[in-house]
């Protein structure tokens, strides 16, 4: 299992415990969980329109589901490749909330103003990228030093590493 399967596994457990809690009974919790399954599935299917679609949809009944639909949501717009907005969205919840729920959105973000960095130097916009990866630098090396059980396998670890890189030779 890749370490991205790992945390979206631990995240969907942490969702699904309290959610099987819920009683079958009432329709509301029951066409929530299908369509939170629905919206997980295809996250780690890599349908991710469909997932940001699904998680879009939910916040709305999320009730105190919420930080962990937005989170799953910003990491579904992270891997569809909406850098931009799932770093704005992860920086916000990650303000909004503490502990590991803060540093797990942190993660999120960290690595979108990566992705945004990459992006910008290789359209030549070098200050502009510089910028996102010493946010991106900043942001990981706080995720590590605050949380370092959010990285069991050490990919935050090694992004952190190759940010460096990349900064170093700027």
């Amino acid at each position: 299992m890749t370490p991205k399967r790992m945390m979206l596994a631990f995240m969907a457990l942490g969702v699904l415990l309290p959610l099987a809690a819920c009683g079958t009974a009432e329709s509301t919790s029951s066409g929530f969980r299908k369509n939170y399954v629905v919206a997980r599935s295809a996250l780690e299917g890599g349908e991710y329109g469909q997932a940001n679609r699904q998680y879009a949809r939910l916040m709305s009944s999320a009730g105190p589901f919420l930080p962990r639909i937005q989170l799953e949501y910003a990491h579904s717009l992270l891997r569809a490749g909406n850098y931009a907005q799932a770093a704005q969205m992860a920086e916000a919840m990650s303000m909004a909330s503490d502990g590991a729920a803060s540093a797990a959105a942190l993660a999120v973000a960290a690595t979108a103003r990566h992705e945004l960095g990459l992006e910008a130097l290789a359209e030549g916009k070098t200050q502009a990228g510089k910028m996102h990866l010493e946010h991106a630098q900043a942001s990981m090396a706080q995720v590590l030093s605050t949380h370092p059980e959010l990285d069991p396998l050490g990919s935050l670890a090694g992004r952190q590493a190759s940010i460096a890189v990349r900064l170093k030779a700027l």
